[in-house]
């Protein structure tokens, strides 16, 4: 075999090869993912480096620096690529801040904390809300959330766990307590044991489910193949509340969620129990967003709420989704269009799809 052939042969393989795609684009979203070296000129570099654009012929790719390094490739001095890159930068500096926060005694100002770390406000704005999928402010509010929850289990005063929390008034905490704990203080400290929680268990095309109600509104709809497992699931996310069962006031409540799995266009004109991280119920109101019949990808719900990167989070907030169908997050697929997981099982996700489609 002579060297022509034998480079067009490299070029060819190089060329098909998706992490070609991703230099010769200069795409950024690659770096940390892989490297690639040039033979001609004994250097690697990230994906996006802006240098020159190497013949395909004399690319190799690498997994890791290490890897490049241990192949005898020194690293671009242009890119850098032994170096961290900016998203670990910026996931550096917003972890050092998360904790700067976490022990504030108040929530510290957004100036305070662009001071403290260096940066103009507009900037750590952006690439706190980047990396996190929440504002500073957002987190900050959470955070104070969980130390209210952290002391209300201890033996003080339900006033002291308020203030300790770094809450400036009770009557401010109490306002949204419904909303942040579910229910009230005293009730939350304890365990919900005074919050009575109606269900029932039926059966419906995609087997059995589960529908119950808080008095706030529909605290969760399980699918499943157990009726009995599903009642435990239940059991085990309230397990001090006063669970009620085989209401008959209850029955026309379960037909109407049953018509929605049946009939998907019809929608849920009913109020909704949802309890969960700020994060979690911005991706929420998002999916209720699908109409249905479409579909969006965790990349396309990542950047409606305005956090490109946070892709995995969209896709653990839609595995903790507790309502099924009234929240669609069967409607959220892989970038190519192919199924995911499904938190009760992809083969319901697929049939509700193709229901769906078909309405």
């Amino acid at each position: 075999m002579n060297m022509v052939t034998r480079n067009e042969i490299l070029a060819a393989q190089t060329v098909s090869d998706r992490r070609w795609r991703a230099v010769a684009a200069r795409d950024s979203s690659a770096d940390g993912k892989f490297f690639y070296a040039v033979r001609t000129t004994g250097v690697y570099c990230k994906p996006s480096c802006a240098a020159r654009a190497a013949r395909p012929e004399n690319v190799a790719f690498y997994p890791t620096a290490g890897d490049a390094e241990r192949a005898g490739f020194r690293p671009c001095k242009r890119c850098r690529p032994n170096q961290p890159s900016r998203p670990e930068l910026n996931a550096e500096v917003v972890a050092a801040l998360c904790r700067f926060i976490e022990n504030a005694d108040t929530p510290p100002t957004l100036d305070r904390l662009a001071r403290h770390a260096g940066l103009s406000a507009f900037h750590l704005h952006r690439v706190f809300k980047e990396v996190t999928g929440i504002t500073p402010r957002a987190y900050a509010a959470a955070h104070r959330v969980k130390r209210v929850r952290t002391e209300l289990q201890r033996d003080t005063s339900i006033t002291d766990a308020i203030f300790g929390a770094g809450y400036n008034a009770s009557s401010r905490f109490y306002e949204k307590s419904g909303t942040l704990l579910g229910m009230t203080p005293t009730t939350y400290r304890s365990g919900g044991a005074n919050t009575e929680i109606y269900f029932a268990i039926g059966e419906c095309s995609l087997g059995s489910i589960l529908v119950a109600r808080s008095p706030r509104g529909i605290c969760a709809i399980s699918l499943g193949d157990n009726p009995e497992t599903l009642a435990r699931e239940l059991q085990d996310r309230f397990p001090q509340a006063r669970l009620i069962g085989d209401d008959t006031r209850f029955a026309s409540l379960v037909a109407q969620v049953v018509g929605l799995i049946d009939a998907p266009g019809i929608g849920l004109d009913l109020p909704l129990d949802v309890r969960g991280t700020a994060f979690q119920h911005r991706v929420w109101e998002a999916l209720r967003e699908i109409p249905p019949g479409s579909t969006a990808s965790y990349a396309e719900i990542a950047e409606r709420i305005g956090a490109p990167k946070s892709v995995r989070a969209v896709a653990q907030a839609c595995g903790a989704n507790p309502l099924a169908v009234a929240i669609p997050c069967h409607r959220v697929v892989r970038q190519d269009g192919n199924l995911s997981g499904y938190r009760w099982g992809v083969q319901r996700k697929q049939v509700l799809l193709d229901r769906e489609a078909k309405r």
